[in-house]
């Protein structure tokens, strides 16, 4: 499957990675990746946060980080 999802960054104030994956990487199972690339372990933000948002990786499409 081919990455529609371009690598970038954005700034949200609070939320979480849940649904951020899910808005620009297409499915909420992708926070691990969002989590990996910005250094966070808890999905649950708070405050103005810049986040990387990096491309769409098949190793996350079942929210289990691989081993």
């Amino acid at each position: 499957m081919a990455n529609t999802y371009p690598a970038g960054s954005i700034t949200v104030i609070g939320g979480n990675l849940f649904q951020i994956a899910a808005t620009q990487l297409g499915s909420a199972m992708q926070w691990v990746n969002i989590a990996q690339a910005n250094g966070l372990r808890d999905p649950d933000l708070s405050g103005p946060t810049v986040l990387i948002i990096p491309a769409l990786s098949a190793a996350f499409s079942d929210g289990i980080s691989p081993q």
